[in-house]
């Protein structure tokens, strides 16, 4: 069961979350996938909804990378949500570390997702820590500036979303987003 650790209300009302726990079991309209530019989904966040969310997920995947070629970090590709309880899951690609100008990129990949999310007319939306595994993102930095890129966008566009999550599954994790969290203004 996934447990909220901290909230806050944001003054344009949007409710957010750093949650522990297991993305692949939120039930919001949709989830994000930690993507690579191809959507090949094999390993760590990828790998895990794939194997929860069932087969679909990948045929899109290929399908979107073939009609629309790979997937930029601003704009985010998406699919339906397989067998998982979320209607959605929105691929964004964050950055590898080292590959130059970083945080920009994963602002982009978190703004981009928010958008999605809002096109596609949803209420709610849960993140992973995006870019932090194999892509090698500091922890505590990818929460600062994604907190900030979440908070940017509600500050400077009308949305429909309610509730955005960011869920955490291991400790460090956890414990990294927890100092970006209290240090978010």
């Amino acid at each position: 069961m996934n447990t909220v650790l901290a909230q806050r209300e944001l003054p344009s009302a949007q409710l957010i979350q750093l949650v522990r726990g297991d993305l692949t079991a939120e039930n919001t309209g949709a989830i994000v996938n930690a993507a690579n530019a191809e959507l090949a989904h094999g390993a760590g966040v990828a790998g895990a909804i794939t194997w929860r969310g069932g087969p679909a997920i990948q045929r899109e995947s290929s399908a979107w990378v073939r009609e629309h070629g790979p997937v930029p970090h601003d704009r985010p590709a998406w699919t339906s949500g397989g067998l998982l309880p979320a209607r959605y899951d929105i691929h964004a690609v964050g950055p590898v570390w080292g590959s130059g100008d970083e945080d920009a990129k994963l602002a982009a990949a978190v703004r981009g997702s928010l958008r999605v999310a809002d096109e596609l007319g949803l209420a709610s939306i849960s993140f992973p820590a995006i870019s932090t595994g194999v892509f090698g993102f500091p922890k505590e930095r990818a929460g600062m500036v994604m907190l900030g890129a979440i908070r940017d966008y509600f500050a400077s566009s009308v949305s429909i979303l309610h509730v955005v999550r960011v869920v955490l599954f291991d400790e460090a994790t956890i414990e990294a987003f927890t100092v970006a969290w209290a240090q978010w203004t």
